[in-house]
């Protein structure tokens, strides 16, 4: 109880002031945004929060209107529905900062696993139905060791199955680990790390991998966290078999049969 009103004041204190120190960029990239198209900049994409509830995300657009209607949930960074201006945004990570809204509301918090798009979570293991124990986050280890995720499915002839044989197996593994060993110290550790990855993408890499030995992680979770070698086919969380689906694929197919 005393963890859960910490984090929430934290949440409030630290999203109030990112709010306003990122309002300056926001609104003029709103506005570029807008100018491409004459179309909303802001694009509000379903994901699956705390109790498996979903709620709507907040992000720049950073894709032309009706991306999903054209292609996966995953993207790589030479995808053709990504604008010029949204491959920029993309790389600097522009795109999250509006939610930092959904964290002064209440949906998000700062810290805590990525939340994942509902044709995502169908393909959940029991297991990895346990991220939804806790409220997703702005940041956790894998935002941070896999921030380069539209660069790792470049040239993939089906980025939604590369993303969940070799990311989302790593991804659930260290937010179950998160879960397992949440504090504000680890709070405020992931939010000076990630800070960090503004800067040098190799330090914070090397921060994330000491912070995950400190926790006596996996030792293969350390070496795929290091991000020295390319990130090895796995089963998610609490299978057995490496994933051979995608929740795109799952969709296209209840929406033909009906």
């Amino acid at each position: 109880m005393a963890y859960s009103l910490i984090k929430r004041l934290i949440d409030l204190a630290v999203g109030v002031l990112l709010f306003l120190l990122s309002l300056p960029i926001t609104a003029p990239l709103l506005l570029a945004v807008w100018l491409q198209d004459r179309r909303s900049p802001l694009y509000l994409s379903t994901r699956i929060g705390a109790g498996g509830r979903p709620f709507r995300m907040f992000k720049i657009r950073s894709m032309i209107p009706g991306a999903s209607e054209l292609g996966g949930d995953a993207a790589f960074e030479s995808d053709p529905r990504i604008t010029p201006l949204g491959s920029f945004i993309r790389r600097c990570k522009l795109d999250e900062l509006p939610q930092i809204w959904n964290v002064l509301i209440g949906d998000m918090s700062l810290v805590g696993p990525r939340p994942n798009v509902e044709g995502g979570t169908i393909l959940y293991t029991e297991e990895e139905r346990r991220l939804f124990s806790v409220k997703p986050g702005l940041t956790d280890f894998a935002s941070i060791i896999f921030s380069d995720l539209d660069e790792i499915l470049e040239g993939s002839p089906d980025p939604d199955l590369e993303y969940n044989q070799r990311v989302r197996p790593w991804k659930s593994r260290l937010g179950l680990l998160y879960i397992e060993n949440q504090s504000v110290l680890l709070d405020l550790k992931l939010l000076a790390i990630t800070a960090v990855s503004l800067f040098s993408r190799g330090a914070a890499l090397r921060l994330t991998e000491a912070a995950l030995r400190s926790l006596n992680a996996d030792k293969t979770l350390v070496e795929v966290a290091a991000r020295q070698a390319p990130l090895p086919p796995s089963p998610p969380p609490g299978a057995d078999l490496i994933e051979t689906r995608t929740g795109y694929e799952l969709r296209k197919t209840a929406s033909s049969a009906r």
